[in-house]
C-alpha cells in the first residue's frame, strides 16, 4: 500500500487532493489539525494521511512492488501501532499480592511499620481520591477494602492495591467488531456537544481499516448546523456510505439498503436531558430502528451531578453502554467511577482528542482506575 500525507486549508480540499492523486480507492488512515504552519502563513490547516491498496490496479501493483517496498512496511507498522492503541490496553500497574487463593504473606520487615503509619497512608490515599473528585461514599468503601489487606500490604505496593480496588468497581465490556450473519446496528445518543459524531467516525474507520468490515452510516442529526456536512465530508474521504433520515419513516428503507453491511452506526441529534419531548422523539427513532446496542455518550468535562441527571433522564432510550469523551479536556476523572458505580452500565470506549481514528481507547478497568487515581492519561 502507498501512504501519503496531504495538507490543505480544509479537510475537503485535502480529500480532493487525495482522490486526484490516489484515486477513488484511497482510504483515510488519520486526520489531524496542524496549528501555525509556516507554509500556510501560520494559519491552522488540516493534515490527512491516506493510503491506497497496491492491488487496486495491476499496473500500480507492479510499480509499487518495485518502487515502494518501504511504504508497505510503514503501512503495516502504522496499522499495528493503531491496533495496539485501540484494542490492547495500556501497561497495567503491578497487581496486589492477594490474588484469589494465592495469598503471599508480606514478611514483617517489609510491612508498613505500624498501625498508625498505615492509617496515615490511608488518609493520604483518601485525600488524593477526594482531590480527584471521587465521591466520599466511594472513597470510604475503597479505604474499608484496603484495611482488609493490612496483613499483606507494604508501602511499595500500596498504590497497586488502591488501583486494583478501584478497578474492581468499574464495569466495562468489549465493543465487538466482527463479521456476523446479520447486520449489527449501533446508536449513539447523548447531550449536545459531547462528541457523538466524532466518536462514530473513529469507530467507523477502525471497523473498516483494521477489520475490513463493510460499514454504513445513518444520521438523524438534522438539527445541529454543520452536523450533516461534517459526516458527509467524512463519508466522502473514507468511502463509507451515508444516509440522512429526516423522519422516522425513512429509516426502514435505509436499513434495508444496508442489509448486507456488517455494522451500521447511527448518529442521533444531541438532546437536553430536560427536554422530555425531544427525548421521546429520539426514542421513537430508536424504536423504529430496533438497534442491537445504544451507547450513551458523556463528556468527562461534566460534573458528577450533571452526568447522573443525564444518565437518569436518558434511560428512556434503554442504552446499554457508555462512551466517555474529552478526557484530554478534563481536569479529573472521579466522575467516571461516581457515575458507573451508581448506574452499573458498562463503559465501552473512551476518547481523548479529535484525531480520527487515533484518539480512542478501549475501556479497561485497570487503565481507568489508574487514570482516576493519578489524574493522568497514561498512553
Amino acid at each position: 500500500m502507498q501512504i501519503k500525507k496531504y495538507l490543505a486549508a480544509t479537510l475537503k480540499e485535502a480529500s480532493q487532493q487525495m482522490k486526484k492523486e490516489l484515486g477513488e480507492n484511497a482510504i483515510v488512515l488519520s486526520t489531524r489539525i496542524v496549528d501555525d504552519d509556516p507554509r500556510f502563513g501560520g494559519k491552522r490547516i488540516f493534515e490527512l494521511t491516506a493510503g491506497v491498496e497496491d492491488n487496486y490496479d495491476v499496473v500500480t501493483s507492479e510499480l509499487n512492488k518495485k518502487q515502494n517496498p518501504e511504504n508497505k512496511k510503514n503501512f503495516t507498522d502504522e496499522l499495528k501501532t493503531l491496533n495496539e492503541k485501540v484494542f490492547n490496553t495500556p501497561k497495567k500497574p503491578e497487581k496486589p499480592a492477594v490474588v484469589g487463593k494465592n495469598i503471599r504473606i508480606v514478611p514483617d520487615h517489609l510491612k508498613i511499620n505500624s498501625a498508625k503509619e498505615f492509617e496515615i497512608e490511608l488518609k493520604e490515599i483518601a485525600d488524593t481520591l477526594i482531590q480527584r473528585e471521587v465521591n466520599r461514599r466511594i472513597v470510604d468503601s475503597i479505604i474499608t477494602q484496603l484495611k482488609k489487606y493490612s496483613e499483606f500490604v507494604q508501602s511499595s505496593n500500596l498504590d497497586s492495591y488502591v488501583i486494583s480496588t478501584i478497578s474492581s468497581m468499574i464495569p466495562t465490556s468489549n465493543f465487538e467488531i466482527q463479521k456476523r450473519q446479520k447486520t449489527k446496528t449501533i446508536v449513539m445518543a447523548g447531550p449536545t456537544g459531547v462528541g457523538k459524531t466524532t466518536c462514530i467516525a473513529k469507530l467507523a474507520v477502525i471497523s473498516k481499516i483494521l477489520h475490513n468490515l463493510n460499514i454504513g452510516l445513518i444520521s438523524l442529526d438534522t438539527y445541529r448546523l454543520g452536523a450533516i456536512d461534517q459526516l458527509k465530508i467524512f463519508s466522502d474521504i473514507s468511502n463509507i456510505d451515508l444516509r440522512v433520515a429526516y423522519d422516522a419513516a425513512e429509516i426502514p428503507a435505509y436499513l434495508n439498503e444496508y442489509r448486507k453491511k456488517d455494522i451500521v452506526f447511527i448518529d442521533t441529534a444531541g438532546r437536553s436531558q430536560n427536554n422530555k419531548e425531544l427525548l421521546l422523539d429520539t426514542r421513537q427513532f430508536i424504536n423504529t430502528i430496533k438497534p442491537d446496542e445504544v451507547y450513551l455518550v458523556l463528556s468527562t468535562t461534566s460534573t458528577t451531578k450533571n452526568m447522573l441527571d443525564v444518565a437518569e433522564k436518558f434511560k428512556i432510550l434503554n442504552y446499554n453502554g457508555i462512551v466517555f469523551t474529552k478526557l484530554d479536556e478534563a481536569v479529573s476523572f472521579g466522575n467516571i467511577i461516581n457515575l458507573t458505580t451508581q448506574i452499573g452500565t458498562p463503559i465501552k470506549y473512551l476518547t481523548n482528542g479529535q484525531v480520527i481514528p487515533d484518539d480512542i481507547i478501549a475501556a479497561d478497568p485497570e487503565f481507568i482506575a489508574n487514570m482516576i487515581y493519578t489524574g493522568k492519561i497514561t498512553k
